[in-house]
């Protein structure tokens, strides 16, 4: 068994991979993923800014070569959720861009998982409107327009609330994390808008975890954190901060080429959904963190 062990660990390095998991790190029953998304700074700016971010990666695991797909937000948003950018190339609203197909909440939500958005500062459920803080091009559920997703929005797409009360808090607490989960900050926090620093959104990054850190997901080893921006600041070659929090991690670094297609394809492996639009050839980066 020692040799077998020692065989794959060499394997991964070939793979792209420093740092293998601790022993029987595979794909379990029920696990779940939540996604963080920021926004609009290159890997180097965000690691280099946000201290605790960069803390998770020494202390689970990170990828260094990880590309959003293209600029501005709104098409890096609907590649992670859908698997491609459906043509888009604008910033422009759910009205201007109805996505027929299912998400891959949708997807999650078919084969009897659950799938969940929580948008902070959002007014309503599904909101699909932009309103102060709140910016719908960067909660992509809203833009599939078929009815079922419609229908599955209007149920699952909701206001995250804050750390300490609301809908996320309540679901991290009592261990009802959805399989597939998206956590959309504000504009403020996410350290998009002008003011709104890469530190402010490390603190509010931090405020989380150290909820989600003892919710019983967590500690029962159910649950995956990712956080990863959706484009740079077009100051590079697109390449985003991709950070992978688990407890089965031990300071892992993936340096294979990866992408938000990528990170669909991750998604949809958790729960066992099939492959759809470009997630069917994306590499596969659940694969290379052991996970």
């Amino acid at each position: 068994m020692i040799a077998v062990a020692r065989i794959l660990t060499a394997l991964l390095a070939l793979a792209g991979v420093v740092g293998a998991p601790s022993a029987g790190a595979s794909s379990t029953s029920g696990h779940k993923v939540l996604v963080f998304i920021e926004e609009n700074h290159t890997a180097s700016e965000a690691l280099t800014h946000m201290p605790y971010l960069a803390s998770m990666t020494r202390s689970y695991g990170k990828a260094t070569n990880y590309r959003a797909i293209t600029h501005p937000s709104l098409p890096n948003y609907l590649a992670i959720a859908g698997g491609s950018t459906y043509g888009v190339t604008d910033d422009d609203g759910p009205s201007s861009h109805p996505i027929r197909g299912r998400s891959v909440f949708d997807q999650t939500i078919a084969v009897g998982r659950s799938g969940r958005t929580y948008a902070e500062s959002m007014a309503s459920a599904c909101y699909r409107t932009s309103s102060e803080l709140y910016l719908a091009r960067h909660n992509p559920w809203t833009y599939f327009s078929d009815s079922g997703p419609r229908a599955n929005c209007a149920r699952n797409d909701l206001p995250a609330g804050g750390p300490s009360t609301g809908r996320l808090h309540d679901d991290i607490v009592k261990g009802n994390l959805p399989a597939t989960g998206f956590m959309i900050p504000n504009a403020c926090d996410d350290a998009h808008n002008a003011g709104c620093s890469l530190a402010r959104a490390d603190s509010y990054l931090q405020s989380w975890m150290q909820v989600i850190k003892r919710g019983p997901d967590w500690t029962a080893g159910r649950l995956t954190v990712i956080v990863t921006f959706d484009e740079d600041d077009s100051s590079g070659n697109n390449t985003v901060a991709f950070v992978v929090a688990d407890p089965r991690l031990h300071g892992r670094t993936v340096t294979s080429a990866a992408n938000h297609y990528s990170l669909t394809r991750w998604l949809e492996d958790n729960v066992g959904a099939a492959h759809q639009n470009k997630a069917a050839t994306a590499p596969n980066l659940k694969a290379a963190f052991g996970l």
